[in-house]
């Protein structure tokens, strides 16, 4: 999380995306207009604990937030999946999970450790950086739990809306970065890639194309604010948010004696930051500020109906 921060950069970059003459725009195909500013509220880390889970399925239930991404390898995740299952309409894609960054909650891979021993620390977890994660050569070990963690949330009875990299993992090379792009076109998936990426990784230009779905803009609070300026930061988040599309990424929880064990030690991403998040985009001033700035929520799941119509 603290190195997603650092992958995101807070990247408020003001262009509007083109697009071929005579193409549809994401906007259009989604029955917008086409410069309309679409806006994906995306709750990550599902699936961690008992917390989040609750905090993410009441935003999502009550329209608080538009998406949210699963961590597979995580105790909670069955929990989480089994609500997907109940509740159709939420749009729920899967958070791709090499790294376990907690200090004493941690995890392993969806596979059996010994099928994947170079992804494991020496404790038989994942280990706590994404530098780390992304620091071995079996590409294949990677693969196949990547495979596993979206295969097994398809056997849990439900489709995943989209996949995107806990920690940007899987932006740290361009071998990590190929097969990310590979697995959403094998499994017909849109996939969370920045469409300026190549803007910070340039060794991943040559892999990125252009693809409709790629966010235009994201948007993340910044570790540092103050929490009596988090409103503010929020509501200039969606003052800069520009035609096309934007995503803001929150981290929901309630922070209860689960969360501040699960978190403790961690400044940042901690029960009262996730308390934080969860308390703005259920609030009626996150409400009016999408009316405010004409913001439309939109969802992974639409994303994926237009621009891969044959999967149902």
């Amino acid at each position: 999380m603290r190195s997603l921060t650092s992958l995101i950069a807070l990247l408020i970059i003001f262009f509007v995306p083109g697009t071929i003459k005579g193409q549809e725009t994401l906007a259009e195909k989604l029955g917008y207009p086409k410069d309309a500013k679409l806006l994906i509220i995306h709750a990550d880390d599902a699936g961690m604990c008992n917390s989040e889970n609750m905090a993410t399925e009441k935003a999502l239930a009550s329209g608080a937030v538009s998406s949210t991404s699963v961590m597979v390898p995580c105790p909670w995740s069955d929990a989480f999946i089994a609500w997907a299952r109940n509740h159709p309409d939420a749009d729920v894609g899967i958070h791709l999970t090499l790294t376990a960054e907690w200090n004493y909650y941690r995890w392993d891979g969806v596979l059996p450790s010994d099928q994947i021993p170079s992804l494991l620390d020496d404790k038989g977890y994942f280990p706590h950086s994404d530098q780390v994660a992304a620091k071995q050569d079996k590409l294949n070990e990677v693969e196949a739990e990547l495979r596993a963690q979206i295969d097994r949330m398809i056997a849990l009875g439900v489709e995943p809306s989209h996949l995107d990299s806990h920690m940007g993992t899987l932006f740290r090379t361009p071998e990590l970065f190929r097969l990310y792009l590979k697995l959403g076109k094998e499994y017909r998936l849109p996939v969370l890639v920045l469409r300026n990426v190549k803007d910070m990784y340039p060794q991943l230009k040559p892999y990125l194309g252009n693809e409709p779905w790629y966010v235009d803009h994201i948007f993340m609070m910044e570790e540092g604010v103050p929490p009596a300026k988090w409103a503010e930061t929020y509501e200039g988040f969606f003052r800069s948010m520009q035609p096309g599309l934007n995503e803001l990424i929150v981290h929901l929880g309630f922070d209860n004696d689960e969360l501040q064990a699960v978190t403790v030690d961690h400044p940042n991403y901690n029960g009262a930051w996730r308390q934080r998040d969860y308390d703005f985009v259920t609030s009626a001033t996150c409400k009016a500020l999408l009316k405010k700035y004409n913001l439309h929520l939109v969802t992974w799941k639409e994303i994926k109906k237009v621009t891969f119509p044959e999967v149902k």
